[in-house]
């Protein structure tokens, strides 16, 4: 933490404990970014402002495990139009109102690269701190291959940085050690099919058995883990076998491929939300353009089918999940937290669902032992909530998340709620 990190004492507010619940109001003192204290009756340092938050509810930072804060739209045309420049503003305000809806940690699933990462942990630009994948990494004719026909370019110029093809062990072995070279936290792969590709489904494999364990082994030497783009069927047996660390989606798994993952300890990051804005958009009702292309709609509505199932499957089977959005459009970027209200609608005790966004995500992205928690030697990374969040609908209102503080510093902007309840000064006796 930087040596002028604030300390600071909120007073009286509820916290979200260990066990997914939350406290009766209590006391938590920040000294230096960092929590040092959570009881009651506890005593600012000299100097050290007090904001009094009763009646307000306190959690952890939200970890989004899944999202592309890089990007702000997958339309081809808008983005050959669109000079680079521009681009780089928009995913600066993508990473600013991501923060202000409470997301302080965020595992990015392709289009952020190191300089982003830089950027934020500088504080050049307002965000919540970075994990970067760089590219997602497909074999050729698999979900991150984008090849253009009409063009004759491979891959697609627009979607350069976003993805990237190898084939065969050494290909992948060699696109691996590229992707650690530019700075990747996670090795990202494609074991299956996709939505948004013209040319593969849900239910395709991509990458063999080999090529999906020498990814996992040249991420391993470097310390790093894989995460796989993988809907279903044999890309997930594959991937899960081979060691990865998480699933992202999982929208078909199976009870038996749960029991796999429960078994390998791999987790499964379902991002609920991408997958419904999908389905929504595609709906008579709706009139906003759908955000999956015309060739896509079809394997939209099978997704529609199963809807949530995988959580349900998961859950039961003691599959550790965390929450992910997988964002990727101007519209979505800020409405983070909705993925809690769908995880819990999907099955999960509200209690669960809480800490798989806070101290799950945390624990997930190897960081636990700092970020995630209310409780002493944790940095202080907290979402102020103004209404009760025993009631999930609260997430999908923006409105709700007051204050934001990164490492002791309340960040929302706009948020008058520091400024409303205190500073005050008061002492261990009161």
């Amino acid at each position: 933490m930087p040596d002028d990190a604030p300390s600071i004492l909120l007073h009286d507010v509820r916290v979200l404990e260990e066990d997914g619940g939350f406290s009766g109001e209590t006391d938590v003192l920040v000294e230096g970014g960092v929590v040092s204290a959570v009881g009651s009756a506890l005593a600012a340092p000299p100097g050290a402002p007090v904001y009094d938050l009763g009646g307000l509810w306190l959690m952890p930072g939200v970890f989004d495990c899944h999202a592309h804060v890089a990007l702000s739209t997958m339309n081809e045309s808008e983005l050959l139009r669109a000079p680079v420049t521009y681009g780089v503003f928009e995913a600066a305000r993508n990473l600013s109102v991501t923060l202000d809806a409470g997301v302080t940690h965020l595992r990015d699933a392709g289009g952020a690269d190191a300089g982003a990462r830089r950027a934020v942990a500088e504080g050049l630009a307002p965000g919540p701190r970075l994990q970067i994948c760089v590219k997602l990494l497909s074999q050729t004719g698999g979900h991150g291959d984008m090849y253009s026909e009409r063009l004759g370019v491979e891959p697609d110029p627009v979607f350069r940085d976003l993805l990237t093809t190898a084939d065969g062990v050494e290909g992948v072995r060699l696109a691996v050690r590229r992707l650690l070279r530019a700075g990747a936290d996670w090795i990202k792969l494609a074991t299956t099919g996709g939505v948004m590709t013209p040319h593969d489904t849900a239910h395709d494999p991509g990458f063999t058995k080999e090529e999906i364990e020498v990814a996992v082994a040249e991420a391993a030497r470097r310390g790093k883990a894989v995460m796989t783009h993988a809907h279903g069927g044999e890309g997930i047996d594959l991937a899960v076998a081979a060691g990865v660390r998480s699933v992202e989606h999982g929208t078909l798994l199976d009870e038996r491929q749960a029991a796999a993952m429960a078994a390998a300890g791999c987790w499964l990051v379902p991002t609920l939300s991408i997958i419904r804005d999908l389905i929504d958009s595609t709906l008579p009702e709706n009139d906003e353009k759908p955000l999956a292309p015309t060739y896509a709609l079809e394997k939209v509505l099978e997704l529609r089918e199963c809807f949530g199932e995988s959580v349900r499957i998961a859950h039961a089977a003691g599959v550790r999940i965390a929450l992910g959005t997988d964002w990727l459009e101007r519209r979505q970027h800020g409405r983070n937290l909705e993925e809690i209200a769908l995880l819990h609608e999907a099955g999960m005790p509200l209690e669960e669902t809480l800490l798989a966004a806070t101290s799950g995500g945390a624990e997930l992205c190897g960081v636990d032992d700092l970020y995630g928690r209310i409780a002493p030697g944790h940095v202080f990374d907290a979402v102020v909530l103004g209404e009760d969040p025993s009631d999930v609908s609260v997430f999908r209102r923006p409105s709700a998340v007051l204050e934001v503080f990164k490492a002791g510093a309340g960040c929302k902007t706009g948020s008058t709620l520091l400024a409303e309840r205190g500073p005050a000064q008061r002492g261990a006796a009161e």
